[in-house]
């Protein structure tokens, strides 16, 4: 073993071991708080349903765990081995044919995308088959998966070729800044992704209607007005097909911008709660917080791409990696070992985005209260959000602190009666 592949490993090790400690924690503290219900979920939850959702939390828990450590056990060969192996067999230099370099990167990051299938399979007709969740069938999971894994070969090919063609061209002539330019193209595709996406991919997984006339899209609209939020259209999508969870969304931006409901959430909530949970996306818009995003995301991805025009350059690196000093310069087995082990390094920063994530949350809840003219009505979109997708309201803080992109209900509910 190289001196890097052993810090790759430790840091794999520390970052196995601070989930399951996580994971462990957290359904300690859930099992005990099953004993005996605590007072402030009572008005929540009955005991049944407080029951219901904690073997619920306990069973996505446990196959977390599971699936983790099957995880972790297959990245160690893959990362010491198979790595090496693929492109010592499939040798992809600088020299190389664009498209032969493009089509080795897809085709394997592809493949170590197959163990995850039988796990989401499991999943998706076991663990949310028991709890009623699963409306979907396997024709249309397996449809979903083939239309997927297409479509991810398709644009993650083309896009490696695109990047691999510019590295080649433009470094010739800028060899230090070369990434800067290929970031910029790479962040204008991912902005007309953003508008493209709702028009012409997500209507091949699911079906989306305008909304039918009534008082919803009255209110609706009426909301939309009031907040200066102009969406172009109010859409419905079929959620049910395959899942009984609920949400709402906007997507889009500028006149291509669109309100999505799910067809559960209709179901499940009146209007002056529907009509709460737009006003909390609606506030994610208005106090600034997409663009906010956008620039996190801008930042980030430009650090990546320094990082990838720098690594390109490192003998050390490609070495460190178990490959031939003939690959150096190489894209493809660069893009490879990033998507192995960027991960282990950024994995630390989540509580510190997550941070960020919940102030906004409790922004946009605020927004929300001042816009509909009561927090009541959030509140109880909420509590019945928490019902219906069987969310435990009082995980353990440790957890909630280092994963939760969201406050807690309890939280958000304190936070939305002070202010």
């Amino acid at each position: 073993m190289t001196e890097l592949q052993i810090i790759i490993v430790v840091l794999a090790v520390c970052q196995f071991l601070f989930e399951y400690y996580l994971k462990v924690l957290n359904e300690g503290h859930i099992s005990k708080l099953m004993e005996k219900q605590p007072e402030n979920s009572k008005s929540l939850m009955d005991e049944e349903t407080w029951d219901k959702t904690s073997k619920y939390s306990l069973s996505k828990s446990k196959f977390s765990r599971a699936e983790e450590i099957f995880g972790f056990i297959l990245f160690i060969p893959i990362f010491l081995y198979v790595l090496p192996k693929v492109f010592e067999v499939w040798s992809v230099t600088k020299e190389d044919s664009v498209w032969w370099g493009a089509f080795v990167a897809t085709a394997l990051l592809t493949v170590l995308q197959i163990p995850g299938l039988f796990f989401d399979w499991f999943n998706q007709f076991t663990l949310e088959e028991k709890y009623g969740f699963n409306k979907s069938t396997k024709k249309l999971w397996v449809t979903d998966k083939l239309k997927g894994s297409i479509l991810g070969f398709g644009f993650s090919f083309l896009l490696l070729a695109l990047l691999i063609w510019m590295y080649r061209t433009i470094s010739d002539a800028s060899p230090q800044y070369w990434w800067v330019f290929a970031f910029i193209v790479f962040f204008a595709i991912q902005l007309s992704l953003m508008v493209l996406y709702p028009k012409l991919i997500l209507p091949l997984f699911n079906k989306l209607t305008p909304l039918e006339d009534g008082e919803l899209k009255n209110r609706l609209l009426k909301l939309s007005d009031k907040t200066g939020f102009k969406a172009n259209t109010i859409e419905v999508i079929d959620g049910s097909k395959r899942s009984g969870h609920s949400n709402a969304y906007f997507t889009g931006f500028g006149r291509f911008r669109r309100i999505v409901l799910y067809d559960t959430l209709i179901d499940q909530m009146s209007i002056e709660e529907i009509e709460a949970v737009l006003a909390h996306e609606v506030g994610h818009y208005k106090m600034g917080h997409i663009p906010k995003r956008l620039i996190m995301s801008f930042a980030m991805g430009l650090a990546g791409f320094g990082l990838m025009g720098y690594l390109l350059q490192s003998e050390w690196f490609y070495l460190g990696l178990g490959l031939n000093s003939s690959l150096v310069s190489s894209l493809s087995p660069l893009i490879i070992g990033l998507s192995l082990t960027l991960g282990f390094f950024t994995y630390w920063l989540t509580p510190l985005s997550n941070l960020f994530s919940r102030k906004h949350e409790f922004e946009a809840d605020n927004f929300a209260k001042e816009a509909v003219g009561s927090h009541k009505p959030l509140v109880s979109a909420l509590r019945k959000l928490y019902v219906e997708n069987l969310s435990h309201p009082l995980p353990h803080p440790l957890l909630a602190g280092f994963h939760y992109s969201h406050p807690t209900l309890l939280e958000r509910e304190k936070a939305m009666e002070m202010v």
